[in-house]
């Protein structure tokens, strides 16, 4: 697929638009964090939300090569996992984390933001790593101007993450996303300036930080989806839609944070 993915006004609008329906799925799911509740509660809103949107979601029977269809509406992955988890009954603790990944289509085009947060209280560095990672997205996606080049975006992510002593995820990057969930460019969350593809207005991308109390190896469980931290160290994974503008990046998936 073509690294150029907004190639007409209209088409940043409907965009705009499933931003907007996606971040409001988000606030509806983060304000459903509280011990007692499933990661399957949550699906099952998500499921029913996008739906009475009008949308679809685009996560469920998602199957690239090699991969079981995906079972479920939103990846769902607590603790030590890092991303696509699944969905399961087993109520959240107090002093869990749980990323919630998630996806949606509306008018032909994708969507996809991640977030991770606290269900009740934890502890001080845990708290740290939530932040340290969502921070990471913000300086990242700052450098999705035109005429820098993806690897500005790694790099101003990895030297956010690396002073506060956390762990960057290797193995999983970002993407492109329109048309298809996944296009073209790949969007790494580490690596040197001024390197892999020249941006452009038009591009839009997904980035999206995975952190980690430990190391950046992971493992994948056997349902080969879910994966995990290969050192069983917590892991914080945050993501935001963002199309490049003639004036630089906007981010698609909020409802309220805008970059200068």
């Amino acid at each position: 697929m073509p690294s150029i993915q907004l190639k007409e006004p209209w088409e940043l609008a409907q965009m705009r638009d499933n931003g907007r329906r996606l971040a409001t799925l988000a606030v509806k799911l983060e304000e459903m964090l509280k011990p007692g509740v499933s990661t399957a509660d949550l699906d099952a809103v998500a499921e029913e939300t996008i739906r009475q949107m009008g949308a679809r979601p685009s996560f469920k029977g998602y199957a690239p090569p090699g991969f079981p269809p995906f079972p479920a509406t939103i990846c769902a992955s607590p603790n030590t996992q890092v991303v696509h988890g699944i969905p399961t009954w087993t109520p959240l603790e107090d002093g869990d984390i749980v990323s919630i990944d998630m996806g949606l289509q509306y008018g032909g085009y994708h969507v996809d933001m991640a977030f991770t947060a606290p269900v009740g209280t934890v502890p001080p560095r845990v708290q740290e790593l939530l932040d340290a990672a969502r921070e990471s997205l913000y300086e990242g996606a700052a450098r999705a101007r035109p005429g820098g080049r993806i690897g500005d975006i790694g790099h101003a992510i990895e030297s956010s993450v690396r002073p506060k002593r956390f762990g960057i995820i290797r193995q999983y990057v970002g993407h492109g996303i329109g048309r298809q969930l996944h296009e073209r460019p790949s969007v790494p969350n580490y690596g040197k300036p001024n390197t892999l593809n020249l941006i452009e207005p038009g591009m839009c991308i997904a980035i999206e930080p995975m952190i980690t109390l430990g190391t950046w190896k992971t493992k994948t469980l056997k349902d080969r989806w879910t994966v995990v931290t290969a050192d069983g160290s917590l892991a914080a994974h945050f993501e935001h839609t963002i199309a490049v503008t003639e004036s630089g990046p906007e981010i698609l998936t909020t409802l309220e944070r805008q970059l200068s």
